[in-house]
C-alpha cells in the first residue's frame, strides 16, 4: 500500500476513532445531564480557572453564538456564572460556581476512568506515540 492510500485510510480511522470517543463522552456526560460542551466548558474552567468568554470560545472549538448560548445553559443550571472584568468593561469572564465547582469535583475522577478505559487497548509507548503523531498533524497548517 503506498502513503496515499495509507494516509486515507488513517484519516478514515482517525474520524472513526473520534465518532467512538464522541459516543463514550456524550454517554459519560449524559449521566450528568450536561452535553459535551457544557462539559467542555465546565472542564477548562475546573482546570484553568475563571476564562473570558472570548478565550472559551477559542478553546472548546464551538462557535461563537454556540457558546453564548452554552454559557446561557451553565448560567440557568447555576454551573457558571459571568463577570465583567472590573479594568476593561469588554472583556466578560466564565467564572464555575460553588456548585458547578462541586459537580466537577464529584464527576471528573469517573471521567478519567471512562476516558482512560476508552484508550486501554494501548500499551503506554503506543498511547505516547498516538499523542506525538496527533500533535504533529494538528500542527499542519493548511494556508
Amino acid at each position: 500500500m503506498n502513503r496515499t492510500e495509507e494516509s486515507l485510510k488513517a484519516l478514515v480511522g482517525i474520524k472513526r476513532t473520534n465518532d467512538t470517543l464522541d459516543r463514550i463522552v456524550k454517554q459519560d456526560m449524559k449521566n450528568y445531564g450536561l452535553n459535551i460542551t457544557e462539559f467542555a466548558v465546565m472542564e477548562l474552567l475546573f482546570h484553568k480557572g475563571d476564562q473570558p468568554i472570548q478565550k472559551v470560545k477559542e478553546r472548546i472549538l464551538v462557535a461563537s453564538s454556540s457558546t453564548t448560548y452554552v454559557i446561557d445553559q451553565l448560567v440557568k443550571k447555576a454551573y457558571v456564572t459571568r463577570r465583567q472584568d472590573t479594568t476593561d468593561k469588554r472583556i466578560t469572564y466564565a467564572v464555575l460556581t460553588d456548585k458547578g465547582y462541586k459537580l466537577m469535583e464529584d464527576i471528573f475522577p469517573q471521567h478519567e476512568q471512562t476516558i482512560e478505559q476508552a484508550f486501554s487497548t494501548l500499551e503506554d509507548e503506543e498511547l505516547s506515540i498516538l499523542r506525538t503523531a496527533l500533535k504533529k498533524i494538528s500542527a499542519f497548517s493548511v494556508e
